[in-house]
């Protein structure tokens, strides 16, 4: 991607950062798609007539195909060339996009939606592989997973915004319709600025024992979380499902170990840097999405706040986020490495949610909401773009679409996780509060709710504290091992990172 004459230097460049700008419409399309059709859900559900226990339905279909096709969509840009499959996974998803949108039956939305899954979980991964390929030198890939990492930590909360503002100001269906214009954007920019370097070596095989495996396995684990959601942890079919995961889970490591042509290479997720990069995503997707979850509800149900309103009281924490993810991948990850930035922002992101507990009926935005959500971005914006950056440092070229779908793949699932056991132990909270204070007057539901976000920022708090010990134990010092400041970069004749 580098050339050695001086005149051919800035074209060059300038073409890593249009791909970049590209990458990042695409990681935000799908990121965002997570949440914005929440706020657009009680639209939806009037003007489609389905019911509060179908409703569920619209989220989980697209977390079950995303989640559990991502390590084949990761492999499959492996095979097939990153620019070709980034572009059909920008085509697909915008004519999903484009169907849901004009879906006239509860059916035809909750098709549309898995299929935008489907074609997210070939993009998804994709977009992270063509950064960890286009951007090998160490000070541009810093800044290169900066932006991603902040628009990875920020896609959510940006989809809160948006959909507030799309379906108070529009109609529930530009929720949907508003990834159609997304996608051509970056289909253009694919087409004029993305390069299509020639393999190198014999093409690599799918291995499709193992991606029937894992894909079955990570279904089973995103049902079962999404069921035990829904119908409680003392489901027999949400305990199951979890069940079949780890057993799936372990019979795909088995065959990974004598594959001839491995779906997951062990040593991707074995190297100590990465393995330590992976969970953190995970943790932090936990965090996150419970964030997203309970602080809109407390906003919208609790003091009252209109769907753009709770969109823009997320706006800080984007700008924190941002804030911290340049700081910390230009300035203070080369500087300090992972192993002193993760917990760091795992700390912080521990010490917003107790921040969160506080709050109660009266409390205000300014004093109390704001400090709280500024804290959590600015631990976000620690997190991700660092964790992101070391997940795929070092990996083959020829397998960098599916460590990019690791990656993915424990922020997906993380968010099931958080949301599933938070979701529980705040209606566990709820239902104690009103059994020991009835009569359920609307006073004493009002404060049941309160009770209930204060428990799973308790439990959040937790899984960040979790986070920052396991991030401080497994993360190598600088200089021992893969660096993220001297990272090797790619020879001209045969573009494969050391590994």
């Amino acid at each position: 991607m580098t050339s050695n004459t001086a005149a051919g230097t800035p074209a060059v460049s300038s073409r890593r950062w249009w791909t970049l700008v590209t990458v990042g419409l695409a990681q935000l399309m799908v990121v965002l798609d997570a949440t914005v059709v929440n706020i657009a859900m009680p639209a939806a559900q009037a003007d489609l007539g389905f019911s509060d226990g179908d409703r569920q339905w619209i989220v989980t279909a697209y977390s079950l195909a995303f989640g559990s096709l991502l390590l084949l969509g990761g492999r499959l840009s492996d095979l097939m060339g990153r620019k070709r499959a980034f572009i059909i996974g920008l085509i697909g998803f915008a004519i999903a996009s484009a169907l849901g949108g004009a879906a006239d039956s509860f059916g035809l939305l909750v098709a549309a939606r898995a299929l935008q899954g489907v074609f997210a979980a070939l993009l998804a991964p994709t977009a992270l592989a063509m950064l960890t390929t286009t951007f090998t030198v160490p000070k541009e890939r810093a800044r290169a997973f900066g932006v991603f990492g902040a628009i990875a930590g920020a896609g959510g909360a940006v989809g809160l915004l948006l959909g507030g503002f799309l379906t108070e100001q529009f109609d529930w269906r530009w929720n949907l319709y508003i990834n159609v214009f997304i996608a051509v954007i970056a289909i253009i920019g694919a087409i004029i600025f993305v390069t299509s370097p020639k393999r190198v070596g014999p093409r690599p095989k799918l291995d499709v024992p193992g991606t029937l495996l894992v894909s079955a396995a990570l279904f089973s684990l995103v049902y079962g979380f999404a069921n035990a959601e829904t119908e409680g942890w003392d489901s027999p079919l949400s305990w199951g499902f979890l069940t079949a995961a780890a057993v799936l889970l372990v019979t795909f490591v088995l065959w990974q170990r004598r594959a001839a042509h491995p779906l997951l290479p062990l040593s991707i997720v074995l190297d100590r840097n990465r393995g330590a990069a992976f969970l953190s995503v995970m943790i932090a997707g936990a965090g996150m999405f419970g964030i997203f979850l309970f602080v809109t509800y407390y906003l919208q149900a609790s003091l009252g706040y209109s769907p753009q309103q709770t969109g823009f009281a997320f706006l800080p924490m984007i700008a924190m986020l941002v804030l911290a993810a340049q700081l910390g991948t230009n300035l203070l990850v080369p500087r300090f490495g992972p192993k002193v930035m993760v917990p760091f922002g795992m700390t912080l992101g521990a010490i917003g949610m107790l921040l969160l507990t506080r709050l109660d009926l009266d409390s205000s935005y300014v004093a109390n909401v704001l400090p709280a959500l500024m804290v959590l971005g600015f631990a976000m914006g620690s997190i991700m773009p660092a964790s992101m950056q070391t997940a795929t440092l070092g990996v083959d070229r020829a397998f960098a679409g599916v460590a990019s779908a690791t990656v993915n793949t424990s922020q997906q699932v993380g968010g099931s996780i958080g949301v599933a056991l938070l979701n529980t132990l705040a209606a566990s909270a709820a239902t104690a509060y009103v059994t020991d204070n009835a009569p359920a007057t609307p006073a004493v539901l009002a404060e049941a709710a309160i009770r209930s976000y204060q428990t799973a920022y308790v439990w959040g708090a937790g899984f960040f504290a979790l986070g920052a010990i396991l991030a401080a134990l497994l993360f190598r010092r600088r200089g021992q091992g893969l660096s993220l400041h001297h990272a090797p970069e790619e020879p001209a004749a045969e573009p494969v990172l050391a590994h």
